[in-house]
């Protein structure tokens, strides 16, 4: 007898696919290079109080102020601080404030390609879902689990739940507390306290019971 699979409403598996692809390319796309300014400017222009009121997932009063520090944090545009903020937080060179591999955190030896992210690795071959990190890199980087999460959401939705349950929101929670604790620009604050209500909104309504494992860092 087959397994029946409780797959999502189309209007919760939609709001999921469109807050990983408003948040995820602002953890990928480093903001003083190639067209990712357009996504900035687009972002500063937001009448905050309207889009939070549409924003489909968090706590109010925490959506309303992480989108308030990330408009905020635009006003004066694509500034030197901004991208120097970006390269502190998540690329280096040197240490990283805030690294955003998940393995990072929860392997003992805070290394990248950890227990997490093999295990992560071998559940998207099993399932046949293409690698979205460049050969050579870890696939468990915050924004990259952001937009794999709005993928599987319009294509792959029977394992939402699996992926967000297992793979994901095992350690988003924890990294993004940590991301909102290092960063020095209001933008970065905002994504952090924004995307975090956001995913444990998500966990709400998909009715999660997510088991977190250690950290180490």
């Amino acid at each position: 007898m087959s397994q029946v699979v409780d797959i999502p409403e189309p209007e919760v598996l939609e709001a999921v696919a469109f807050a990983g692809e408003a948040l995820g390319p602002f953890f990928l796309e480093d903001p003083g290079k190639g067209s990712a300014g357009a996504s900035f400017e687009a972002f500063a222009a937001l009448d905050v109080s309207a889009a939070a009121e549409e924003w489909p997932f968090g706590a109010r009063e925490e959506v309303q102020c992480g989108l308030a520090n990330m408009v905020g944090g635009l006003a004066g545009g694509v500034t030197d601080e901004l991208t120097w903020e970006f390269r502190r937080l998540f690329v280096g060179p040197g240490h990283k404030a805030a690294a955003p591999w998940g393995s990072v955190y929860t392997d003992h030896d805070g290394v990248i390609f950890g227990v997490s992210a093999l295990d992560l690795a071998d559940w998207m071959r099993t399932h046949g879902i293409a690698r979205l990190a460049r050969d050579g890199e870890p696939q468990d980087h915050i924004g990259l689990l952001l937009m794999l999460m709005a993928w599987i959401a319009r294509n792959r939705p029977e394992l939402l739940r699996e992926f967000c349950r297992d793979h994901f929101f095992t350690w988003s929670s924890h990294y993004l507390v940590r991301l909102e604790r290092a960063s020095e620009h209001p933008f970065y604050t905002g994504l952090a306290e924004l995307t975090r209500t956001s995913l444990e909104g998500i966990e709400r309504s998909l009715g999660l019971e997510v088991t977190h494992p250690r950290f180490f860092r």
